[in-house]
């Protein structure tokens, strides 16, 4: 696993826009209501990761995988050992599953594995690969792991993406505009329906348009956090906060845990 984590860290030093994300921390990272808006792929290479409440914990030792269907949000536990905690992420468009003959949908939310020798070899490819492809070739390489997982015996990779709903149509016009305070009329237009249409049919599904804004806000919010040096006004102000102790306050709502506290857990760009 080493020599995919040097990649990774060179690569991920080197540019901004990337087919995939590193999380990484020297100190346990606890926390709740993470969003899982799209299939999310996550590859544990250092550490620990546990998932879900104790009474449903998922355990996700060093050299395993865990995939995430799309869904509303979970509890998430980094956990460094002997090592920092160090994972891969990559998530998933809705169709770069086309290229699955099989593909049943089920009640499952998730499902486990071993980074098999092939499946690590796939990994490294396709981060080597990033260094220098566009952006348009990504859904390829995405694609190339579905299949690998499929070739060893993965066949639940087919029933992992969930049907896209309203919810998730929605959070994704709001994550396209994250700089601009979208509201509710403008996406229902976009959607070609009335606003109390929109809002009845979030509602339909347990959700208002609000907290759907607030999520991909913060969600956001959370990934530069764990991903970039940047300081946390300016990255409140990239999630659409004109205020830092707003964001602060709002991030420390959702997730429990406050932005500077989460950013004393990572290790530094260099790995130090």
């Amino acid at each position: 696993m080493q020599k995919l984590i040097d990649t990774t860290k060179s690569i991920f030093q080197e540019k901004q826009t990337l087919p995939f994300a590193v999380y990484r921390s020297v100190k346990e990272q606890r926390m709740v209501n993470v969003p899982i808006i799209k299939p999310l792929l996550i590859f544990i290479l250092s550490g620990n990761k546990k998932l879900g409440m104790e009474e449903t914990e998922i355990n996700c030792p060093s050299g395993s995988f865990v995939f995430l269907s799309n869904m509303p949000n979970i509890s998430m536990r980094n956990i460094p050992s002997d090592q920092a905690y160090y994972a891969l992420l990559i998530e998933f468009e809705y169709s770069d599953f086309d290229c699955l003959e099989h593909r049943e949908f089920s009640a499952n939310t998730h499902f486990q594995g071993e980074i098999a020798p092939r499946l690590e070899y796939t990994l490294q490819q396709f981060v080597e690969w990033a260094a220098f492809s566009p952006a348009e070739m990504w859904h390829i390489r995405r694609q190339e792991i579905l299949l690998a997982l499929a070739s060893l015996g993965y066949k639940q990779v087919g029933s992992v993406m969930k049907p896209p709903t309203l919810t998730h149509e929605v959070h994704t016009i709001i994550n396209a505009n994250l700089s601009h305070d979208i509201d509710a009329a403008t996406i229902s237009s976009m959607l070609a329906m009335s606003e109390s249409t929109l809002r009845r049919k979030l509602s339909a599904e347990g959700i208002s348009f609000q907290v759907i804004k607030d999520r991909a806000k913060l969600g956001y919010g959370l990934h530069l956090v764990q991903t970039s040096n940047k300081p946390i006004g300016l990255i409140a102000e990239q999630c659409g906060y004109i205020s830092q102790s707003r964001f602060t306050d709002k991030f420390k709502q959702l997730f429990n845990i406050t932005p500077t506290a989460l950013r004393k857990t990572i290790m530094s760009k260099s790995g130090k």
